[in-house]
């Protein structure tokens, strides 16, 4: 009775919940590592294969001579056991052979580890800079610049606003991909602007701590064109979830044109800085810039977290025209002792002038302020 009360309730615990688990939950799981799109994440994938083989090939011998011994040396068949020690032979053996191993190992190993952070001769230069909770990356040799968060899809998701569909690449998607060139040599500069994160694509074969303070660097030779998925690996604070890596690999004719793209977008939001902007415009793009950056930690509503995070609606801050100075100067330098950040580098004149007035004027808040961008600039 106790055994079978014991098999049901481990039925309960175990198995029940992995039956309630949706298939696609397990999309994601194969039975080896991929062999990735790059030479090196190649090289990594035949030396993991080179040492698992090894490993199975020890197993065998070492299972077979215990399994061997367990039944033709068995006490019932009247084996008795050898009484022996301080064998000089069984020591040499059983060091020389292991040795003999690490070192068949050692020599592949060492020729990857040299390749991975071998980052010479390379065509393009990509600074990666990690943020809580983004990525910044700026390719040094055209001047492009942009931030990549998650998606609005996979944010109104979080939020039960969306249908969470994984095929649609819920919480893998970004609103700014990380375009380069297929067949070029990147050289990947990595660094953090706050805590660590980690910057990994498997099928690049590419994973580097980002640091503060610090640059990493690594490397990849993309063979194929496509879209490759990634994530940060260091937990990195509450959102840590919630920041991937979407690179798209295009031909070298694509990637002149994009570029060419983003130097216009580039030029287009200068400009924008300079001009007079009415309310509605002000408001619709303020939002976009809140929900995009400020939501995660004040709430989509401005209720803040209380003793975590402050609220937006009905903030002195926020409501009080003598506070308007404060509140640019905080959004620009962040907040010291908390968990603010400075927006200062991250956001243009434009998205800072609007997300200043949608704060004073969304969430009951109403003061009627209008924040123009040559107000930033010269705050800045």
């Amino acid at each position: 009775m106790l055994n079978n009360r014991f098999f049901a309730t481990l039925f309960k615990i175990l198995i029940l919940p992995l039956l309630a688990v949706p298939g696609s939950a397990f999309a994601e799981y194969g039975l080896n590592l991929p062999k990735g799109v790059t030479p090196i994440s190649r090289d990594i994938y035949g030396l993991h294969m080179t040492i698992f083989w090894v490993c199975v090939g020890i197993a065998v011998i070492v299972f077979g001579v215990m399994i061997y011994s367990m039944i033709y040396h068995r006490k019932s068949k009247g084996a008795v056991a050898s009484n022996f020690h301080e064998s000089t032979t069984i020591e040499l053996i059983w060091t020389a052979v292991p040795l003999a191993i690490l070192i068949a190992i050692a020599v592949p190993a060492t020729r990857v580890l040299i390749d991975l952070e071998n980052t010479d001769k390379a065509d393009m230069t990509v600074k990666i800079t990690g943020y809580q909770w983004k990525w910044q990356y700026e390719y040094l040799d055209n001047g492009v610049s942009f931030f990549s968060n998650l998606s609005k899809k996979s944010r109104d998701g979080i939020k039960n606003a969306e249908i969470r569909n994984t095929d649609d690449h819920y919480l893998q998607d970004v609103d700014k991909r990380l375009v380069l060139p297929v067949n070029t040599r990147v050289r990947f500069l990595m660094t953090s602007n706050d805590v660590i994160h980690s910057w990994w694509v498997r099928e690049l074969g590419v994973k580097q701590d980002a640091n503060p303070g610090f640059i990493n660097d690594s490397w990849a030779y993309i063979e194929e064109e496509g879209v490759y998925r990634g994530k940060c690996t260091e937990l990195c604070g509450k959102d840590h979830g919630f920041m991937p890596v979407v690179v798209e690999v295009v031909s070298k004719e694509n990637y002149a044109i994009w570029v060419d793209e983003q130097k216009a977008e580039i030029a287009a939001a200068a400009a924008s800085g300079d001009r007079e902007w009415s309310m509605d415009e002000l408001m619709t793009r303020g939002q976009e810039v809140y929900s995009t950056n400020c939501a995660a930690c004040h709430g989509t509503t401005g209720a803040g977290v209380p003793g975590a995070f402050p609220a937006m609606a009905g903030s002195a801050i926020t409501t009080q025209p003598e506070n308007l100075e404060a509140h640019i100067a905080i959004i620009l330098n962040g907040q010291a002792g908390t968990a603010m950040q400075a927006f200062g580098k991250q956001l243009s004149d434009s998205d800072i002038a609007a997300v200043v007035t949608y704060e004073r004027n969304a969430f009951g808040n109403n003061t009627g302020d209008i924040t123009q961008p040559a107000q930033i600039k010269s705050a800045r």
